[in-house]
């Protein structure tokens, strides 16, 4: 069996054998490799296999093998988040994206690695250790959907899913030269996930190619009740699955090409966008003055909602507990140990940030900023359909390069970051390499525009390569 196969190639391969057979094939390739991308591998995955092959193949997903990022609820399968503090929690119930996974067939492989918390751009925060990118194993997936990435990339499952808080799934996907959406805030629901930062966050899938993303948003996106914020659009993914950009209008956003770029990054983005040209679309020039600030407003509310969000683990309920003289002690020691670095940065800020006499002066302004940020998207686009730029400033960097220079490694997420506070869609795609590294593409649609960003996504996939391309290190 070729390590890297599409969705619809895995289902040949069923047919042809068993799901069981495929199974086991891509638990071997895990039980081989080098780069650390799972922290945990089902032991009921042939299982799930055998009562597949035993019920007939008929969900969309029959027996396809999936990986799953160590933060969205699989029941039985330790919920780690990357931490220690979650090291030993098993959820006793299914994420809503989970639900729907099991329904269409799908088999679970296992949970990825992840920046702990969701919290880094290089799964290098990792209470299990870092991952390593398969193209270079000395160089940083990317984050904090690393694993996920990093396990697509060297054929250790067809597709992934991750989350996307400022970049998460789109950065690791630029990383690894694989595919990765942020679909819209609101189309996938966001039950059964840890959260990090709410009002950011949105689960996307990881693949290999931009029409196995389709196949995957398709049984994903919906309305769940259990989510105040999902939204039932309606949308038929895979329909957009079109080789047709005539009459597309491109808006290249100049703020995402500032300093600190890297030439061959660039180069290669505009090379992508003068591709299109040769497909008969036309392209503008756009100004998102807002931008500059995206950074440290986004930064100011996901810290906020983290210091929220993680006060729920205190070492009562479930999770790690320290041993103290009393309850206060108890806590405190908990959080001490069971927390890394970034963690407790990220969780001091926040809490800084929202405390009495600060609150208006960083956190409301920061809202303020999002609302600007997010006029700026809206005006753009209502002049263009899709806007493209570098997913990332720079390639893949060598593991504990940017780790010890958190201010360093906050700024790789300049280009990501933005669409999270707008609430848009964003997908990243290989358009070349540099030093034998992979470089992304990011296009940017109108909210629930996935159609337009697919089509745009596929038809640059089916006139070039950069998708098949695949990394010397595992291969």
């Amino acid at each position: 069996m070729a390590k890297w196969m599409s969705v619809a190639q895995v289902k040949e391969k069923i047919e042809e054998s068993s799901a069981e057979e495929v199974t086991a094939q891509y638990l071997e390739a895990i039980g081989k490799s080098k780069i650390n991308g799972y922290v945990t591998v089902s032991e009921k995955a042939l299982e799930q296999a055998k009562k597949i092959d035993a019920e007939g193949h008929d969900g969309p997903l029959a027996g396809v093998p999936i990986a799953i990022k160590d933060n969205i609820s699989v029941v039985g399968l330790p919920n780690s988040c990357g931490s220690k503090i979650l090291e030993s929690y098993i959820p006793p119930f299914n994420a809503h994206v989970i639900e729907k996974l099991l329904a269409a067939g799908a088999v679970i492989l296992g949970k990825t690695n992840m920046d702990e918390f969701a919290m880094g751009s290089s799964t290098e925060t990792s209470y299990f250790g870092p991952t390593a990118n398969p193209w270079d194993l000395e160089r940083v997936p990317g984050g904090s959907s690393g694993g996920s990435a990093a396990v697509v990339a060297a054929g250790e499952a067809p597709f992934a899913l991750g989350s996307d808080t400022g970049g998460s799934v789109r950065c690791p996907a630029a990383f690894c030269g694989v595919v990765g959406l942020k679909p819209t805030y609101g189309a996938v629901s966001r039950y059964g996930v840890v959260a990090y930062a709410n009002s950011l966050e949105q689960v996307g899938p990881l693949a290999n190619n931009v029409a196995d993303i389709a196949v995957l948003m398709d049984v994903i996106a919906g309305y769940d009740r259990r989510d105040s914020t999902s939204i039932d659009s309606k949308t038929e993914y895979q329909k957009a699955l079109v080789e047709d950009v005539k009459g597309l209008k491109i808006g290249v956003p100049k703020e995402f090409f500032g300093e600190g770029i890297h030439p061959d990054v660039e180069k290669a983005v505009w090379n992508a966008i003068h591709k299109y040209e040769d497909l008969g679309v036309s392209w503008e020039e756009v100004s998102m003055p807002h931008i500059k600030y995206a950074l440290a407003s986004y930064y100011i509310i996901a810290m906020s909602e983290a210091s929220s969000n993680l006060a729920r683990f205190d070492g009562t309920r479930y999770g790690y507990r320290a041993s103290g003289e009393n309850w206060h002690a108890m806590v405190s020691k908990t959080r001490a140990e069971g927390f890394g670095a970034e963690v407790k940065r990220r969780i001091l800020l926040g809490t800084y940030a929202l405390s009495a006499g600060y609150h208006d002066k960083y956190y409301l302004k920061a809202l303020k900023v999002r609302t600007l940020v997010k006029q700026d998207f809206d005006r753009a686009l209502s002049k263009v359909d899709v806007l493209m730029a570098p997913t990332m400033p720079n390639p893949a960097f060598k593991i504990g390069e940017k780790i010890e220079d958190p201010l360093t490694l906050y700024l790789s997420d300049v280009n990501t970051c933005p669409i999270n506070l707008a609430g848009v869609p964003s997908i990243s795609v290989p358009c070349g390499f540099t030093d034998g590294l992979p470089i992304g593409l990011q296009i940017m649609g109108k909210p629930f525009d996935e159609p337009a960003v697919l089509r745009a996504a596929y038809t640059f996939e089916q006139n070039t390569d950069y998708h098949t391309k695949r990394p010397p290190e595992v291969a």
